[in-house]
């Protein structure tokens, strides 16, 4: 098969399959941006293997490979958020020696500033129950106790600061990464 045939080949089952394996993505990751990217990888790799360009092993194959990269992506997100997660659980900024880096103490100082910038610009209330909570190891129940505040509204305090934080600490590690 000449070029020319093979890349109209491809063509026309990208035209055909691309809307078909974005969507399907779509519907699993409830994003457009990262549906668009996994059936974008996909068709590079299906150019790759022209073996797999009949009709019914296009069709076959192509849900088959969009479940795996929807599930391989969600797996590496879910191995990101549990590193971040263990970076702002721990007990102090004292604590951050954990990373395994020869830039460490960059990273460490990066990440303390990070963190007490971040801590800055969160509400008075929001700060002083994640400060209580992390810093000062107290219990969701002290801390409604003392701020005179329901223990879900200290729960929501603390999932707010940790949610910012997350965003903070993801962005921050892509970049030190990169």
């Amino acid at each position: 098969m000449n070029t020319e045939s093979r890349r109209k080949q491809f063509e026309e089952i990208f035209i055909q399959y691309f809307p078909k394996a974005r969507t399907f993505a779509a519907i699993l990751l409830k994003s457009e941006q990262e549906a668009e990217d996994i059936a974008q990888d996909i068709f590079v790799k299906l150019w790759e293997q022209p073996n797999l360009w009949e009709e019914n092993l296009v069709r076959n194959y192509l849900y088959t490979m969009v479940k795996n990269h929807v599930f391989n992506r969600i797996k590496r997100k879910n191995i990101e958020s549990n590193y971040i997660n263990s970076q702002i659980n721990l007990n102090s900024p004292e604590d951050m020696t954990e990373f395994k880096d020869p830039l460490n103490e960059v990273y460490l100082e990066e990440m303390q500033l990070l963190l007490k910038l971040s801590l800055e610009q969160m509400p008075d209330k929001r700060r002083q129950v994640f400060e209580m909570s992390r810093f000062e190891h107290l219990s969701n129940n002290d801390i409604a106790e003392k701020m005179d505040l329901s223990v879900r509204t200290v729960e929501q305090h603390i999932y707010l600061a940790l949610k910012d934080l997350k965003k903070l600490f993801f962005i921050a590690f892509f970049f030190i990464k990169f």
